[in-house]
């Protein structure tokens, strides 16, 4: 008996797990004795949510009201033998059917609950994404308004215009009657009247600008070509 004892146990330890399946093999599901039911969700929840909205309305209660009215009225004055539910016995069936009632009520009340408050979860996040797109939003168009208004800053507007024409003007007129008067006085040295406006004028427009547009004072070619 020893012998056949050895004989039937297998010495090698992969032999002996063949019969469970090895390590990388998973093992498979254990079968069911009854059938899995997988009801679908979405129009078990639909009908739980009607019938959870049905029960909080008056019609409800007014038919449960004229329910149970008619209950105990048809076995308390109908016939012996037309009752089925005696009121010696307490209306023992008339109690069972409303536990049964009440014992499904709250799941049903509590599944259509747990969907508002999904519902509800879902909309605030919603909520809270579109706040912060419009946040981001509300941002962006910020710093561009804060760009244009830097942008407009350095751009000559129409009374800047004006007054810059303004000034012109009257720098011409002043021009030419410097010019007018020089050739009234005769001339008297060997720089010519022209030239001497036109330097008063730069002179003029050079103290008029600002630092931040003051250009380079222009070099006359006479005198670039006598440094060279």
């Amino acid at each position: 008996m020893a012998g056949l004892a050895d004989n039937s146990t297998p010495k090698n330890p992969s032999q002996r797990n063949q019969g469970k399946g090895s390590l990388d093999t998973p093992l498979s599901g254990r079968q069911r004795i009854l059938p899995k039911l997988s009801p679908d969700p979405d129009a078990f929840g639909h009908a739980t949510e009607g019938f959870a909205r049905f029960m909080g309305t008056p019609q409800f209660l007014l038919y449960m009201t004229v329910f149970c009215i008619f209950w105990l009225s048809w076995n308390t004055w109908a016939p012996a033998e037309w009752q089925f539910d005696s009121k010696d016995l307490g209306f023992t069936l008339l109690t069972l059917m409303l536990s049964l009632q009440a014992s499904y009520a709250a799941p049903l009340l509590l599944l259509a609950q747990n969907r508002q408050d999904d519902r509800d979860r879902v909309s605030l996040q919603q909520d809270r994404q579109r706040a912060e797109r419009n946040l981001s939003d509300t941002e962006y168009l910020t710093r561009e308004l804060a760009s244009l208004r830097i942008a407009l800053r350095e751009v000559a507007t129409r009374d800047y215009v004006r007054a810059e024409l303004r000034s012109l003007l009257e720098d011409l007129l002043e021009a030419q009657e410097e010019l007018r008067t020089h050739d009234q006085s005769g001339p008297g040295s060997h720089e010519s009247p022209r030239d001497k406006v036109k330097d008063k004028l730069r002179e003029q427009r050079d103290r008029q600008r600002t630092p931040r547009t003051q250009q380079i004072p222009r070099v006359k070619p006479g005198h670039s070509a006598q440094d060279r």
